[in-house]
């Protein structure tokens, strides 16, 4: 049954009790679904069609109304709601929903029922952090060396308190805990900063759209010495808030391009914030009404103080050029692509930014597509870049429904959206490893202009499964896990397999969010809503719980657990922190709760 239907069944009564103008308004929002989103969303897509990545209409009935409007006014979905006035675009979020939009001063901490009594500083150094930003260290290991948790009290791990996100589908933020006080952003845009032991809220701010990265903490002086949190949003802004109170210092939108957004969390290093940048234009570049495609990716060094643009550095250095028309008339573009989705990694020995791109969104793909590269972090230029995968140009729709705007050849989407983890090796060798969407681990010599060590192959065929958002790595061995629930353990000398726990048999929801360690553990959160520990020597289960349950929470929000979809696990001041719930990915369930565990 095509999802208009379902609507016109639920409506046509209402629509008897109501006035004209709001029956036409029914009718033109019935009419837009139709025509803009039951192609890909409906009932009579299977998923072997589905395009990849487009929720189903039951996913898109979990999800509340404020995800679904800010996808079609400013996300990769806006180019499929070209023309609708804005009144539609509410109620069609509304009714896809089966919610009414609640007032988004809903979600604020002044409408909280468990502010904190008393206004305290946070009670730690910024460099004494247990868990600043996307990694404990800019190396993003993912490694947590002191956790205050030991593999042995694993077991012992219990639930101490949840905390309800109004509005959310997807708690999009990783946590951080700076001294007492942990951070995180959601999909409504909201930034909360919680105390770490109870959950009582001490400030919320309202960014423009969705948080979907870690947050960052610093002490600056401007002029006069304070704590400082950093941030992006999915519309390519970045934040500077004062750490102590949520009020806004600066803000910079980085990059112009419309469909620009800030996914990865921006690195801070020596009072320099490296923001990475990246697109929905890979979403949006198949219609043929929309002029495909011009975003290029980029790392922009932002002056920590000021929010002042030090430099920019495109992943493909040359702008875009114009190509043909399409039987529409819109003109075609080449040289785009190779988008930045996470969080770029600090080499303070070789004074050197690295990453990895994406795909090329045009033909040819260009060389730095699917590459790993070192940025000089003083200046912006280029230092080195390898391409581990050739020939790669990709538009999400294209699969299942090609157009004219669709690259020839069509390459196998096989982005890097991992962040290097530098390590280093016996000997003294170094090495930047890397795990990418066609399912292999790649090691790089950052010592050597990114010369090739060794790739591991997890899959028996590339794109067999896919490494999408983070591995972890301690001193000898790193892990990673696979969308279809394979988990890896490998030696970072040589890229040799320690263990391989192959998929489980009873689910085909896998790994996607990325996977964090401390000594003798790997934490694992799962698109099914697992999260489970593992010891890093066997790889054998120590620990599970499931959150895919309602909680009761300490500011008094209904909520309930789903999917680990990007962000991983937190572990920090001897506590475990992770958001629950995730739809940006196929097969994710939605959740708004952040839960907080620490051993009995």
């Amino acid at each position: 049954m095509h999802l208009t239907r379902i609507l016109m069944a639920a409506l046509l009564p209402l629509m008897f009790l109501v006035s004209t103008v709001q029956a036409q308004t029914a009718s033109r929002v019935i009419r837009a679904i139709d025509e803009r989103c039951a192609a890909c969303h409906g009932d009579n897509v299977d998923d072997a069609t589905r395009v990849e990545g487009a929720p189903s209409r039951e996913t898109l009935h979990q999800m509340t109304p404020e995800t679904i409007l800010q996808a079609i006014t400013i996300g990769a979905m806006r180019i499929h709601a070209e023309g609708i006035t804005d009144e539609v675009k509410l109620s069609m979020a509304e009714f896809i929903s089966g919610r009414k939009i609640g007032p988004i001063e809903a979600g604020s901490a002044q409408k909280m029922p468990n502010r904190c009594a008393i206004p305290t500083l946070i009670d730690n150094q910024v460099e004494n952090a247990d868990w600043n930003g996307w990694s404990p260290g800019v190396a993003n290991a993912r490694f947590q060396p002191n956790p205050g948790l030991s593999a042995a009290d694993v077991p012992a791990l219990e639930l101490k308190w949840a905390f309800g996100f109004p509005g959310v589908s997807s708690v999009y933020g990783q946590p951080t805990l700076v001294g007492d006080r942990v951070f995180i952003g959601v999909d409504t845009g909201y930034v909360y900063a919680l105390d770490s032991t109870t959950g009582c809220v001490h400030w919320s701010f309202l960014a423009e759209s969705g948080v979907r990265n870690a947050v960052s903490i610093d002490r600056v002086d401007t002029p006069s010495e304070r704590l400082v949190a950093y941030f992006g949003d999915i519309r390519a802004n970045v934040y500077s808030v004062d750490a102590e109170t949520g009020e806004m210092l600066w803000k910079i939108k980085v990059d112009p391009h419309p469909l620009a957004v800030i996914t990865g969390s921006p690195t801070l290093h020596e009072g320099r914030l490296y923001v990475p940048v990246s697109s929905r234009e890979e979403a949006a570049g198949g219609a043929l009404s929309y002029p495909c495609c011009t975003f290029r990716g980029s790392i922009v060094a932002l002056d920590a103080a000021t929010g002042r643009q030090l430099w920019k550095s495109y992943a493909i250095p040359d702008t875009p050029i114009p190509d043909k028309l399409n039987s529409r008339g819109t003109q075609l573009w080449n040289g785009a692509g190779a988008a930045i989705w996470h969080a770029p990694t600090i080499d303070p020995e070789n004074r050197a930014v690295y990453v990895a791109t994406g795909d090329s969104y045009t033909v040819p793909a260009h060389i730095n597509s699917d590459a790993v590269m070192g940025i000089d972090m003083d200046t912006g230029e280029l230092l080195w870049s390898v391409q581990d995968w050739k020939n790669d140009s990709w538009l999400v729709a294209c699969g299942q429904n090609p157009t004219e705007n669709c690259p020839q050849p069509l390459g196998p989407d096989f982005d890097f959206g991992t962040s290097p983890i530098l390590r280093s090796l016996p000997g003294g060798q170094r090495a930047l490893i890397a795990g990418q969407k066609s399912g292999f681990v790649f090691a790089h010599d950052p010592d050597q202009d990114g010369k090739l060590l060794w790739k591991a192959e997890l899959v028996e065929n590339a794109g067999d499964a896919e490494i999408l958002f983070g591995g972890a790595a301690d001193e000898t061995t790193a892990y990673f896990g696979l969308d279809d629930g394979t988990l890896a353990a490998l030696d970072i000398s040589t890229g040799q397999r320690k263990w391989f726990l192959p998929p489980p048999s009873d689910s085909d929801l896998g790994i996607t969010a990325a996977v964090t360690a401390i000594p003798g553990v790997v934490f694992v959160g799962w698109q099914t809503g697992a999260l489970t520990a593992h010891d890093s020597v066997s790889g054998q289960v120590t620990w599970s719980f499931n959150m895919l349950q309602d909680f009761t929470t300490v500011n008094g929000v209904p909520a309930r657990g789903g999917s680990s979809g990007a962000p991983g696990p937190t572990v920090a001041g001897g506590m475990l922190f992770i958001g629950s719930g995730y739809v940006g990915l196929s097969g994710g369930i939605p959740g708004n709760v952040l839960l907080a565990f620490r051993a009995r």
